[in-house]
C-alpha cells in the first residue's frame, strides 16, 4: 500500500504523532486527537430538529492540560501539505492559539503568528516539529510574561480525576483571567450567556489562583441564597474545609474561600456592619456573580462593599454586560476581558435556540377607553381616560384579558404536551396569583389530579418558593406551570423548560435577557433541545440584540382563529410584514384595588388598580418566520427552504447526480444535507401526504428541487429485479442481493450500506455474514456489488 492510498486517519497514526513525540510532546498530558470544540448548531423545523456539523479539530497540544497553545490539522497525502491551513486557523482562531500547522505527512505547514522575521509561514520536515519549551517560550516572550507570572498562568486546573475537559470558550475565559491578574489587572469583567457555566469557570479561576498562592483571601458573592448553597455542594465543594458561607452577620476570620449573598454584606449602615468586621485589605480576590445587578450604581450601598475592599482583585461575572441608557458596570470594570454570548452559544450547539410565538391582543393594540362615569367591579369611579398595554395589570385590570391569556397558553400547551415545564413571567404578585387562578381553570383536569400543576412562585409566598427547587428538578413531575413576576428572572437553572410565556411589559435589556436565559439549556435526556416564547407583550421585538442574543428559530403570530402553536410548513406561507417597537415610556399612576410588593425583587409599597369584567379581549395579527441553519431570517416553506439549499449546493440537476453517483456512501449526502437543515422525514410528509407512498431522499430532493416526478422505493426496487443483471452471481449472492433490494424497499439505502446487515434477519437464514461475503469473492467484492446494486436503483 503506497502512502497516497492511506487515510487521513493512517497518516495521523504513522507519520504526524510519532514527528510530535519525538520533539519532546506527552501524548497523555500535552496531545489530544479529534478534539470536539462544538456539538453542532440545533436546527429546529416545525416540531423537529436536528444537529448541524459539530467542529472538531484533528490535533491541539497543550502547555499543561486546559491551556492550548497550538492546533494540528491533518489530511490525506493525496493533498498538498497545506491543504488544512485555512481549516487550521479556524480552529485557531476560535481557541486563540499563535502555532497552527498543516501536515500531509510529508512535513507541516507552519503558520507563525508571532513570528520575529516576518515570515509567517514556513514548510518544516518531519523532524522539525517545535517542541513544547520551544513554542511556549516564544508564547510567553510575546506576551512579555516574567518566571513568577509563568508560573501563575502554568498553574493547574482542577481535576476530580474524571477527564472532564471544559468547553473550549471556558478555558478561553478561564486563561485570559489568569493571564491578565498575573500581570497586575485588577478589574476584570467576564460576559457569558446564561447557560455556560459562569460558577464552573469562576471556580477553575479561584482555584488557581489559590493553589499558585496568588489569591490566599477570597469571597465569592451572588444575589440569590439558592445560588450560594448550590455553589457550595457543587462546583465549589472541592474547597471543602477552606470553605464557608457568611450567615447571620457573623464573621469568622478563620477561612480562605468565603461566600455570602449581597444581602448578607449590604442594607442599613448598622447591617452593613458584618463586612467592617473584616479590614479593607482582607480579601486577596472577590468574585461578583450577576454583577449587573448592583456593582454598576454609582450610588449603590453594592458599591460602597466593593470600595471598601478596593485594593482586591475583583472580577465581575454577568450574562448582560451592559444597560443601553443606564450607568453601565463596564464604567466600574471596564470593557469585558472576553464575551460568549447567546448567539455564539446557539451557533455552537451549546445552547437551544428559541421560537417566538406573538401573541397580539385587541385591547393592546387599540387601547380601551371606558364609558363616562364607568365604574370597576369593586365600585370605583374609573378615570376617563384611554388605557393600553402600559397600564393594563399595572394600572387597570381586564379581568377577560387575563383569561385571554391562560386560554392560549393552555391551547399551545394541549397542541404540544401539557406537561412541559412553563414559566409565565407576569407584571407583579397580584398578577401572578390572577394568573395562577386563570390557569388553574384552564386546565381543571390535570388540576384535579394534582393541585401542584399550577403554582405562583414569587418572593411573598412561602408554599410557593417551597416549590422552586421541585420545578427545577427534572425528574420531578410537578409543578408544571409557574407564574411568577422578578423572582424567577435569574439563578433559576430550569434546564427542562420549554415555555416562557411574557406577560410582563419588560423595560430592561438586562432583564429581558435573564428571563430568557431560563429556557436556554439543553437537557437531552428529557427532550430539551429548543424552547419558545411566548410573547404577549411585543417584548421581543422592543430587545432585539442580534450581537449578543441569536436570532429566534422562529417567530409565528397566529390570527384571532388560529392555534398558538405554529403548523407545518407549506408553500403558501406568508411573507413577514414590518413591524415597529412601541414607545418604551415610563408607567402612569393609578387607582383602585391594593396590592402588597414582591420580595423576591420585585415592586414595594403598595399600587392601586381598578379592576373591570366583562370586557371582551380578542387576538389579531399573523406572523411566520424561520430562521435557517446560519441564524439568517429567511420566509420560504420547507419546499423553499430545500430548493435554496440545494441551489447552493449543487449548480444544477446533472451536478447532483453526478455528486450522488460518484458517491460511495450515499447516506453520506443525506447525512450532510441534514446538518444544513433539511428535514427528510418532514419532507417525505409533505411530499407523499397524499399518496402515502414512502420515497428515497434521492427521489424527494429531486422533485422538490428540480421538480422530476418521484418514485417510491418499491418502484424502484421493482425496476431493478425487472432488468434481472444479477444473473453473474451465484445463487446465494443472487439471494442476498434480492434480500438487499427488499430492505431498501423497506427502510432505503442507508440500511443497504451498513456490513452488519448481513447479521441480522432475513440474511441469517442465507448463511453467517462471513459466508454470505464469501459468496461474492471477498469483502471488497461484496462492497463492489453493493455499489453496482445502487447504480442499478438510481439509474431512472
Amino acid at each position: 500500500m503506497t502512502k497516497k492510498s492511506l487515510s487521513e486517519r493512517d497518516i495521523c497514526t504513522q507519520f504526524i504523532t510519532p514527528a510530535i513525540t519525538r520533539a519532546g510532546w506527552d501524548l497523555t498530558s500535552q496531545v489530544r486527537e479529534e478534539v470536539g470544540l462544538t456539538n453542532g448548531r440545533i436546527i429546529v423545523r416545525g416540531r423537529l430538529h436536528t444537529r448541524g456539523q459539530n467542529k472538531r479539530a484533528d490535533y491541539v497540544l497543550y502547555h499543561k492540560p486546559n491551556m492550548p497553545i497550538a492546533v494540528i490539522e491533518a489530511k490525506a497525502n493525496s493533498q498538498s501539505l497545506g491543504s488544512g491551513m485555512q481549516q487550521a486557523l479556524g480552529y485557531a482562531e476560535m481557541l486563540q492559539v499563535p502555532f497552527v500547522f498543516s501536515s500531509n505527512g510529508d512535513g507541516f505547514l507552519f503558520h507563525n503568528k508571532l513570528a520575529k522575521d516576518g515570515v509567517i509561514e514556513r514548510e518544516l520536515t518531519l523532524e522539525q516539529f517545535p517542541s513544547p519549551a520551544q513554542l511556549w517560550q516564544w508564547w510567553a516572550e510575546h506576551q512579555g510574561l516574567t518566571e513568577t507570572q509563568q508560573n501563575i498562568v502554568s498553574q493547574d486546573y482542577y481535576s476530580d480525576g474524571s477527564n472532564k475537559t471544559p468547553r473550549y470558550y471556558q478555558l478561553l475565559a478561564i486563561n485570559k483571567t489568569i493571564e491578565a491578574i498575573a500581570k497586575g489587572q485588577d478589574r476584570i469583567l467576564l460576559v457569558m450567556a446564561t447557560g455556560t457555566g459562569k460558577t464552573y469557570t469562576a471556580f477553575q479561576i479561584i482555584w488557581r489562583l489559590w493553589k499558585s498562592k496568588t489569591k490566599k483571601r477570597i469571597l465569592f458573592l451572588a444575589d440569590r441564597n439558592i445560588l450560594v448553597d448550590q455553589t457550595m455542594t457543587n462546583d465549589f465543594k472541592p474547597f471543602g474545609a477552606a470553605m464557608t458561607k457568611i450567615q447571620k452577620r457573623q464573621a469568622d476570620k478563620s477561612y480562605e474561600i468565603y461566600l455570602s449573598l449581597y444581602q448578607a454584606v449590604t442594607g442599613s449602615e448598622e447591617e452593613q456592619n458584618i463586612y467592617k468586621q473584616f479590614s479593607p485589605d482582607f480579601f486577596d480576590l472577590i468574585v461578583i456573580d450577576e454583577c449587573h445587578r448592583g456593582s454598576a450604581a454609582e450610588d449603590s450601598a453594592w458599591r460602597e462593599i466593593l470600595e471598601y475592599f478596593s485594593s482586591a482583585t475583583q472580577i465581575g461575572l454577568t450574562a448582560t454586560p451592559k444597560e443601553t441608557k443606564e450607568v453601565s458596570n463596564i464604567d466600574y470594570f471596564g470593557e469585558p476581558i472576553y464575551t460568549y454570548s447567546l448567539r455564539q452559544g446557539i451557533d455552537d450547539g451549546f445552547l437551544a435556540p428559541y421560537k417566538v410565538v406573538r401573541i397580539d391582543l385587541d385591547k393592546d393594540l387599540t387601547g380601551w377607553r371606558p364609558d363616562k362615569g364607568m365604574r370597576d367591579k369593586h365600585g370605583e369611579l374609573i378615570e376617563d381616560r384611554i388605557y393600553n398595554q402600559r397600564d393594563f395589570d399595572k394600572n387597570l385590570i381586564l379581568e377577560e384579558r387575563t383569561k385571554r391569556v391562560a386560554e392560549k397558553v393552555t391551547e399551545y400547551l394541549k397542541a404540544s404536551n401539557r406537561f412541559d415545564k412553563t414559566i409565565v413571567f407576569c407584571e407583579n404578585i397580584d398578577h401572578a396569583e390572577r394568573m395562577r387562578q386563570a390557569l388553574i381553570n384552564e386546565n381543571a383536569d390535570l388540576a384535579a389530579e394534582n393541585h401542584r400543576y399550577v403554582v405562583r412562585i414569587t418572593g411573598d409566598n412561602e408554599e410557593g418558593k417551597k416549590e422552586l427547587d421541585n420545578f427545577i428538578f427534572p425528574e420531578s413531575r410537578y409543578p408544571v406551570i409557574a407564574t411568577t413576576s422578578k423572582l424567577m428572572t435569574t439563578g433559576v437553572d430550569a434546564q427542562t423548560c420549554k415555555l416562557i410565556v411574557l406577560d410582563q411589559r419588560i423595560q430592561s435589556m438586562t432583564e429581558f435577557k435573564q428571563i430568557i436565559g431560563r429556557g436556554t439549556r439543553i437537557n437531552e435526556d428529557h427532550g430539551k433541545f429548543w424552547f419558545t416564547i411566548l410573547d404577549f407583550k411585543k417584548a421581543t421585538e422592543l430587545f432585539a440584540d442580534p450581537d449578543f442574543d441569536g436570532d429566534p428559530v422562529q417567530i409565528y403570530q397566529p390570527g384571532p382563529n388560529d392555534p398558538p402553536v405554529p403548523p407545518e410548513e407549506t408553500d403558501d406561507t406568508p411573507q413577514d410584514p414590518s413591524t415597529t417597537g412601541e414607545d418604551p415610556g415610563g408607567y402612569p399612576e393609578g387607582s383602585g384595588q391594593p396590592e402588597g410588593g414582591d420580595t423576591g425583587g420585585g415592586e414595594t409599597g403598595v399600587t392601586y388598580r381598578y379592576v373591570v369584567a366583562g370586557v371582551p379581549v380578542k387576538v389579531v395579527a399573523e406572523r411566520v418566520q424561520y430562521f435557517d441553519a446560519d441564524g439568517k431570517l429567511i420566509t420560504e416553506s420547507l419546499k423553499d427552504y430545500t430548493r435554496t439549499t440545494l441551489g447552493r449546493e449543487f449548480a444544477s440537476l446533472d451536478d447532483f447526480l453526478k455528486r450522488w453517483n460518484e458517491t460511495d456512501k450515499k447516506q453520506a449526502i443525506i447525512e450532510e444535507l441534514a446538518s444544513q437543515g433539511i428535514f427528510f422525514e418532514a419532507l417525505a410528509d409533505e411530499v407523499g401526504k397524499k399518496s402515502g407512498q414512502d420515497f428515497d431522499p434521492f427521489d424527494l430532493l429531486c422533485h422538490v428541487a428540480w421538480d422530476q416526478p418521484p418514485l417510491t422505493r418499491k418502484e424502484r426496487a421493482e425496476q431493478v429485479k425487472k432488468r434481472n443483471y444479477f444473473t453473474k452471481y451465484s445463487e446465494q449472492a443472487q439471494q442476498v442481493l434480492q434480500a438487499l433490494l427488499d430492505k431498501y424497499a423497506d427502510e432505503g439505502v442507508a440500511a443497504i450500506e451498513e456490513t452488519q446487515i448481513l447479521s441480522i434477519a432475513p440474511f441469517t437464514n442465507l448463511g453467517t455474514p462471513i459466508e454470505l461475503i464469501r459468496a461474492f469473492g471477498g469483502k471488497n467484492q461484496y462492497e463492489q456489488a453493493v455499489q453496482e446494486l445502487e447504480d442499478e436503483l438510481y439509474r431512472a
